[in-house]
């Protein structure tokens, strides 16, 4: 779905998004197993979102999202039978000595932590502008890991967004339903990410 999806009357922009984290399976009976597919899809989904946000600096931020996305669902392809949940698959990876879609999955992680930190940080400030909101979430999630180069190149994003209003107006018409929409899908999406976080913290997830 690309940003100039029809928004339903009565409904938001997340109505438009071909799969949703909220949709996402986890199996509480297997070790929080996140459903690889669905998680890959709801991300691919969320990606567009930089695309509302107007601006050719957002580019790097959606591409770097994309590209973790890639090499992930290369993996699930190459192994499918072992590539149920995201655990799986990068478990499953490590063992053959290799790390792509582990290393993947860790900066897609990142990279949607800083997503929902700041959309969460904007939503809980109603009186705060989106580069605020980005540059504190940005501060927090992403740029302890990035280098002096790639660094320039995300902080123009942060100080291209385009102001809060605008921003909201492109998700729909009533701001209630926009609020409890965004809140749904961060709550689903903050969940996973914690979930992930956890995992790639153990010593099996690591290479």
């Amino acid at each position: 779905m690309s940003s100039t999806a029809v928004i339903p009357p009565d409904g938001t922009w997340f109505d438009t998004l071909r799969k949703s984290f909220v949709d996402v399976p986890i199996d509480a009976a297997n070790d929080n197993g996140i459903a690889t597919t669905e998680f890959l899809e709801a991300a691919e989904a969320l990606t567009t979102l930089f695309d509302l946000l107007g601006s050719v600096a957002f580019n790097p931020v959606k591409n770097d999202l994309i590209g973790n996305i890639k090499k992930i669902r290369e993996r699930q392809l190459a192994a499918p039978d072992q590539s149920a949940t995201l655990q799986a698959l990068v478990l499953n990876e490590l063992k053959e000595k290799k790390h792509t879609a582990a290393e993947g999955l860790l900066w897609l992680v990142r990279g949607l932590d800083f997503t929902a930190q700041s959309l969460r940080h904007n939503l809980s400030n109603p009186s705060e502008e989106l580069s605020t909101s980005f540059r504190t979430a940005y501060g927090a999630t992403l740029k302890p890991h990035h280098s002096f180069v790639v660094k320039p190149v995300f902080s123009a994003a942060m100080s291209a967004t385009p102001y809060r209003k605008d921003f909201y107006s492109k998700l729909g018409n009533d701001q209630a339903k926009i609020n409890a929409a965004l809140s749904k899908e961060m709550d689903a999406l903050e969940k996973q990410v914690a979930i992930l976080k956890a995992f790639q913290e153990r010593k099996e997830a690591k290479w």
